[in-house]
């Protein structure tokens, strides 16, 4: 039987001024499964990526990926793990304005030593795939905010990481184009067997997920949306 890629275990966390935003919080990951976490602003969705990601730390339980306890790993050791296997949207987007769109979307793959011909081949499908085809040598400060979050998002996919975290992928992005990058990431998990957590406000985008969570200070509360549409078809390679 299948082991869970992510599993946390009475996670405690709680804010430099004391209020606490999870008394015990459990929550497991299959590989290949598709995670919506909704809730109100402020309720910690963020702050719970970051947890996953090893970017934060937790106040008591524990965080395993992939078999290892984050707390069992140096600072070097987490930022090795997240590099090779897990790929992050930030609502901040974190796009290098010192790089091209290119440049950006490759830097995965050049921090894992990728060979040029494959990165650009890589680099070339995912923009088609986010609608910035022939827009590789722009510079980032060029773009509006919602250019700059498909970059943020065809980044998190160009290395095919197990681990997907999406902090409000869609914000910026008009229903349409909200609507392909949910396809596109929906299709990507499916070919590559990503697990993909995604917090959200979006009801459209958080049911294209396999399961949906309410995250509220008692922890996640799994939840029903009124629909859920068809499959998405698969990417291109």
């Amino acid at each position: 039987m299948s082991q869970p890629l992510l599993q946390l275990s009475g996670i405690e966390k709680r804010l430099p001024n004391g209020r606490s935003l999870y008394a015990s919080l459990n929550f497991s990951l299959m590989p290949g499964e598709f995670v919506a976490i909704m809730g109100e602003s402020g309720i910690g969705k963020s702050t719970l990526l970051n947890i996953v990601a090893g970017l934060d730390t937790v106040d008591g339980g524990m965080v395993r990926f992939d078999g290892q306890d984050l707390a069992d790993l140096d600072d070097a050791q987490r930022t090795k793990l997240r590099r090779e296997r897990m790929g992050f949207v930030f609502q901040a987007f974190h796009v290098l304005p010192h790089l091209t769109i290119a440049q950006n979307v490759a830097l995965p793959l050049l921090l894992l030593r990728t060979p040029g011909a494959e990165r650009t081949q890589r680099v070339a499908t995912l923009l088609d795939a986010v609608g910035l085809e022939g827009r590789e040598n722009e510079s980032p400060v060029n773009l509006s905010g919602g250019e700059l979050q498909r970059v943020a998002i065809a980044r998190a996919l160009i290395h095919k990481p197990r681990l997907l975290l999406l902090d409000e992928p869609t914000g910026n992005l008009d229903p349409e184009t909200a609507a392909r990058i949910i396809t596109l990431i929906d299709a990507r998990r499916r070919d590559d067997q990503a697990a993909t957590l995604l917090v959200t406000h979006s009801a459209v985008a958080a049911a294209r997920a396999d399961r949906v969570f309410q995250l509220r200070p008692d922890g996640l509360v799994q939840r029903q949306l009124q629909s859920k549409p068809a499959a998405a078809p698969r990417s291109p390679a």
